[in-house]
């Protein structure tokens, strides 16, 4: 990084003011429910929930200290200024090394200071394909909070730039919680018309990407469809949110306003886990069947889907890219697949699941593994830049933030980054859900078009409309 360069993102980083003010509170009851009521309370203009390992929840708020990357410009906001820097086409490195400045502001609790964001799908075509595909859209975005609270079983801490603050969040959660949501408006039979919107478009660009396997062009890609949803009340992304996890078991999951995207989402898997200590890991699902209330229906599916050959292939070539994916960034000799093919319920479906991890090397950072990693093999396919390639080709208009990645990390080195997949997503006045399949040269449109359908049912049945 040049001194230039350097000495902006110091001056940015020196604006932003620290987490300096801390209280530990009584544990909440029920996490999801105080979660949620902190993102509804409109504490700020931004804001994230975010569901991490172990039954941990995190929410973060703010308005004015963030960064936003374009392809070409990364522009940084803090105590009412802005500063703009040119990218070179590379705005992940910039926004690593302004992110790193951070490292230096004084006051940082431990860990690091915490920064909460998104990356939007279109960043794969600088990593790993087309240049000229990515569009002049955003394509990384990150919070630098003014409070973050971090909610267990056993406690509720909550730092802040300042007392006021503090104040805010204790008073909101001191409030009874209630367990009751508005209602819906979605009956069953809606439910199964907004997901069968566009179908047939989908079953076509299936086919079509079987005919490109066929000729040799690629292996697998995972081939999606936009379902917008019509137009009426708007959606309340808090209340789905809330709903939709009550009746998920996700990886991760995430409610947000942020940087331009409102999402409340259910993730299967992981792009990449980065500990402080370097430790790296990932969690590539591919390979489903669906999920319902019948114990004997569900081990029947979960025989079948552990049997069929297409699944079994689908997801050996997605843990070998994995595998050459983390070598590239990982000490030789530290990958290694500490799970192969398990079956993991996620919602209303199943899915075929691995984990492989594998110790970063020296010269490499979390964000080497990011631009590694990303986009999921799950939500592109193999070889990732052929895919990449065909998605464009044979997928309506640009993913945005399906198929991409929203994240929490800390200037410490650790970086939690889950696949934006199973999300209800809002952008300027357009609301909808997305789902796709792996595509491989044994599918068929009909098989494809109904596991859509599956993935969806995880979302679409908990919507929730704001009332007024």
């Amino acid at each position: 990084m040049s001194t230039g360069l350097t000495n902006m993102w110091d001056s940015w980083a020196s604006s932003v003011p620290a987490l300096v003010h801390s209280s530990t509170l009584e544990p909440c009851r029920d996490l999801a429910a105080a979660a949620t009521r902190l993102a509804q309370a409109a504490l700020a203009d931004q804001y994230m929930v975010y569901e991490a390992a172990g039954g941990v929840w995190h929410f973060a708020a703010g308005s004015a200290v963030d960064l936003t990357a374009h392809p070409a410009t990364l522009t940084a906001r803090a105590a009412g200024r802005t500063w703009t820097s040119p990218t070179d086409d590379r705005p992940l490195t910039v926004f690593a090394d302004a992110l790193s400045a951070l490292s230096a502001v004084p006051g940082a609790h431990d860990g690091g200071r915490h920064f909460y964001g998104w990356a939007a799908f279109e960043l794969a075509h600088l990593l790993h394909a087309d240049p000229a595909a990515t569009g002049d859209g955003p394509l990384l975005h990150a919070l630098i909070p003014s409070v973050e609270v971090t909610l267990t079983g056993d406690r509720t801490v909550v730092r802040a730039v300042d007392e006021a603050w503090l104040r805010k969040v204790a008073a909101l959660l001191a409030e009874p919680t209630t367990r009751q949501l508005p209602p819906d408006g979605t009956t069953p039979d809606v439910t199964e018309r907004i997901i069968a919107a566009g179908t047939a478009a989908y079953g076509s660009a299936v086919s079509r990407t079987v005919e490109d396997i066929r000729a040799g062009l690629l292996e697998k890609a995972v081939v999606s469809r936009r379902v917008p949803l019509p137009a009426g009340p708007p959606v309340d992304f808090p209340a789905t949110y809330l709903a939709g996890r009550r009746a998920n078991t996700p990886a991760r999951s995430y409610l947000l306003d942020l940087g331009g995207y409102r999402a409340a989402g259910f993730s299967p898997e992981t792009v990449l886990e980065v500990g402080e200590n370097g430790r790296v890991s990932t969690q590539p699902l591919a390979g489903t069947r669906a999920r319902d209330t019948d114990p004997a229906e569900n081990e029947r599916l979960r025989a079948e889907l552990l049997t069929d050959p297409k699944e079994i292939h689908e997801h050996a070539v997605s843990v070998r890219l994995a595998w050459d994916e983390m070598a590239a960034v990982c000490q030789p000799g530290s990958v290694a697949v500490e799970e192969f093919m398990m079956v993991r319920p996620r919602g209303s479906v199943q899915h075929l699941a691995s984990r492989l991890t594998g110790r970063l090397r020296p010269d490499a950072g979390p964000w080497d593994a990011f631009a590694s990693l990303f986009p999921a093999i799950t939500a592109t396919g193999v070889s990732k830049r052929s895919a990449l390639r065909t998605l464009a080709r044979h997928e309506e208009g640009p993913r945005g933030l399906y198929g991409g990645a929203v994240f929490r990390g800390s200037t410490g080195g650790a970086l939690d980054a889950a696949l934006v997949l199973r999300t209800l997503i809002g952008e300027g006045n357009e609301t909808c859900l997305r789902a796709g399949a792996g595509v491989t040269a044994q599918s068929s449109p009909e098989r494809e078009i109904e596991e859509t359908c599956e993935k969806l049912r995880s979302v679409a049945p908990h919507l929730r409309y704001a009332s007024g």
